[in-house]
């Protein structure tokens, strides 16, 4: 019997973008299974709560995924390479848009191949038309009144919105 192939695309995924969508399809021609790790990353102060962005990137990417290829929508808060772990990861996927992911994302590979050499990292390099699409600009976008359409799905800019408004209606900037 031959071994699932499981990769694991990781990130914030706050909001989930376009950009995101298009890395998620083509990996999904990977591997037999695709589990999304949605990451806590408290870090980052994240617009959505963990399980809104869950939910959304559920609602967002079942359409995006090929037949023959399983996928899954999972939160961890523990370290990236104890979750590959966990879920038998046998590849973690990052998408690159520019040189600058490319410095973060090399010294994260030395890192993980440390902590489990048998899990390999594959980049996938953005899209043409999504390699500017960024989560944190997005919201920047939708906090400053602009339109945030070609960037997220319309379902996402819904919920973007609506979250911008509530923010500011408290006061707050995000």
């Amino acid at each position: 019997m031959t071994r699932q192939r499981i990769g694991l695309y990781p990130g914030t995924f706050d909001p989930v973008t376009k950009g995101h969508y298009d890395i998620i399809k083509r990996a999904g021609k990977l591997v037999d299974k695709l589990v999304v790790g949605v990451a806590v990353n408290a870090g980052k102060g994240p617009l959505f709560s963990m399980e809104e962005r869950v939910e959304m990137v559920r609602e967002e990417i079942g359409p995006l995924m090929p037949g023959a290829t399983e996928f899954e929508v999972k939160p961890f808060s523990n370290l990236l390479m104890h979750f590959a772990m966990d879920i038998g990861a046998v590849m973690i996927i990052r998408g690159l848009r520019a040189v600058s992911d490319f410095e973060y994302e090399f010294q994260m590979v030395g890192m993980n191949a440390r902590l489990n050499s048998e899990i390999e990292t594959v980049f996938l390099m953005a899209s043409d038309n999504h390699q500017f699409i960024a989560s944190r600009l997005v919201k920047e976008i939708a906090l400053l009144g602009g339109d945030i359409n070609p960037f997220v799905s319309p379902r996402v800019a819904e919920r973007l919105r609506t979250r911008v408004a509530a923010v500011k209606a408290q006061g707050g900037e995000g």
